[in-house]
């Protein structure tokens, strides 16, 4: 049986099997749903993420391990508080157990367990494009979408994230915040983060979403939900950059940012790192994180009006940036 007809066959059972069902891939179907939940957050107001993200935040979760819940970090980052509503309605409380910036999700810890059994996690460097898979966000057999991988490519955003491998998909989910991507085994794949205009290829007509693969959480799931974070932070340096025909222009500074309290101002034309010039934004990262770890000072040449600066950036780790949840 091919992997497209197993997904469908699979997808109908998660749709149309009876509460009831006694036998295996039908209670195997009830488990995978019930494992997606809904995350909703209040966030702190004078958050750091307010302006781009809101201070009311609402998405979707999966239970990977007892009590523990993986999502999209940025429904979640600066909450005062954060509740996971299981598929039966039932509302527990959660805390942010750890994020993680490189690949940008989090865990939640729930303060009490819901009924639901986790999803393991799949391999998903196994996931090719072509295949089928299936998209689970909350709300049972109603939230349940199929879809084909389009594209298997790297991933630049102008918020100093990279992927090497996002997984986009299509057609186009719109409850994509954290919606599990399934694979024909019923493991779980990805956690989705964006809807696209361009998921076959850059420049391309072709909305879709983006999802993040779960092989960049499986070796650091333990680190973060012991310390919060896991391994040495990437230098942060709290500036937005956009490419365009060839060039990296600022769009936006993080206010009292590393970039901004060097002197780095909107609009500015990125020329290179420590002497040596950036051909695209994966690049300008690249060169980046090269150096080191955050706290690092990162040289940057710009084009400020006509003239050509050089600028020292003294580096952060981008958690450090954010509010946190003021303590009795």
């Amino acid at each position: 049986m091919n992997a497209a007809l197993r997904l469908l066959l699979y997808a109908l059972a998660l749709c149309f099997a009876p509460a009831q069902a006694q036998d295996k891939p039908r209670e195997e179907s009830s488990e995978t749903l019930s494992a997606v939940v809904r995350v909703k957050a209040r966030i702190l107001p004078n958050a750091r993420s307010a302006e781009t993200l809101g201070t009311q935040r609402e998405g979707n979760g999966v239970l990977v391990r007892d009590n523990y819940v993986l999502t999209i970090g940025y429904l979640v980052i600066e909450a005062e508080g954060i509740e996971v509503i299981s598929v039966e309605g039932k509302a527990v409380p959660a805390t942010l157990a750890g994020y993680d910036h490189a690949s940008g999700l989090g865990v939640l810890r729930l303060v009490a367990p819901i009924s639901a059994k986790p999803i393991p996690l799949g391999n998903s460097s196994s996931l090719a494009e072509r295949e089928p898979v299936m998209v689970a966000a909350y709300g049972g057999r109603e939230g349940i979408s199929l879809a084909y991988v389009v594209s298997r490519r790297q991933f630049a955003g102008s918020w100093e994230y990279m992927l090497d491998s996002a997984i986009f998909t299509y057609p186009p989910v719109m409850n994509w915040s954290g919606a599990a991507l399934i694979g024909p085994g019923g493991d779980l794949l990805g956690i989705g983060s964006l809807i696209v205009a361009d998921a076959i290829s850059p420049g391309t007509q072709s909305p879709g979403n983006m999802f993040v693969p779960v092989d960049l959480i499986k070796p650091i799931l333990n680190e973060l939900i012991d310390k919060g974070r896991a391994g040495p932070a990437r230098p942060w340096l709290g500036m937005a950059t956009e490419e365009f025909r060839g060039r990296l222009f600022v769009s936006r500074l993080s206010p009292d940012g590393p970039a901004e309290r060097a002197g780095v101002h909107r609009g500015d034309i990125l020329i290179g790192v420590g002497g040596e010039e950036v051909a695209s934004l994966a690049d300008f990262y690249r060169k980046i994180w090269a150096r080191g770890t955050a706290g690092i000072e990162v040289p940057l040449r710009v084009l400020q009006g006509t003239q050509i600066r050089d600028l020292n950036v003294r580096s952060i780790d981008r958690v450090d940036y954010f509010r946190a949840k003021p303590t009795l």
